[in-house]
C-alpha cells in the first residue's frame, strides 16, 4: 500500500533512521508495516557485537513511525515529536534476519497531539508494546 518512496514524502526521517520499510495495510485509524531487520543495521555494530539484538528503543520508534504515516494522509512531510511513551514493554529480542511487523492505531487525536498504541510482532508473535503521545509538527 505504501513503498518507501512513498513513506520518504511523509516523514523526514532517513537512514539510518528510517524504520519503516513498507505500509501493507492502512484502515481508517490502523495502520501495519514493517521493518526487515539486517546484519547490516548500524546499531548491531554496537548492540551487540557477539550477540546482535536490535535495541528496544528503536522498536518503539519504529511502532512512532508507523503511527506518523497513519496520522498523516497528505504528502506533506510532518515531523512527528515524542510528548509521551508510557507502558512500554519488551517480550522477545528481535535479531537479524527477522521481520519486525508494527501495527499501530489512533486512540484520540486533537489538534496537533495524538495519542496512540502501537504492537510490535515477529512471526506473529507479540515483541513489543507500547502507548505513544506526539506532537505533530508541519513544515
Amino acid at each position: 500500500m505504501m513503498n518507501i518512496a512513498e513513506i520518504k514524502k511523509r516523514i523526514p526521517h532517513r537512514y539510518p533512521f528510517l524504520l519503516v520499510d513498507r505500509v501493507t495495510k492502512i484502515g481508517e485509524n490502523t495502520l501495519e508495516a514493517y521493518k526487515n531487520v539486517s546484519v547490516n543495521e548500524e546499531f548491531f555494530n554496537g548492540h551487540f557485537p557477539d550477540y546482535p539484538i536490535m535495541p528496544g528503543v528503536l522498536i518503539v520508534e519504529g511502532m512512532a513511525q508507523a503511527l506518523g504515516l497513519l496520522v498523516n494522509a497528505d504528502d506533506e512531510p510532518i515531523t512527528p515529536l515524542f510528548a509521551s511513551i508510557e507502558s512500554a514493554k519488551f517480550k522477545k529480542p528481535v535479531v537479524p534476519g527477522d521481520r519486525l511487523v508494527y501495527e499501530v492505531e489512533v486512540i484520540k487525536a486533537k489538534r496537533s497531539i495524538v495519542k496512540g498504541r502501537g504492537v510490535a510482532k515477529v512471526d506473529g508473535e507479540v515483541v513489543a508494546t507500547a502507548d505513544l503521545m506526539f506532537a505533530i509538527m508541519k513544515k
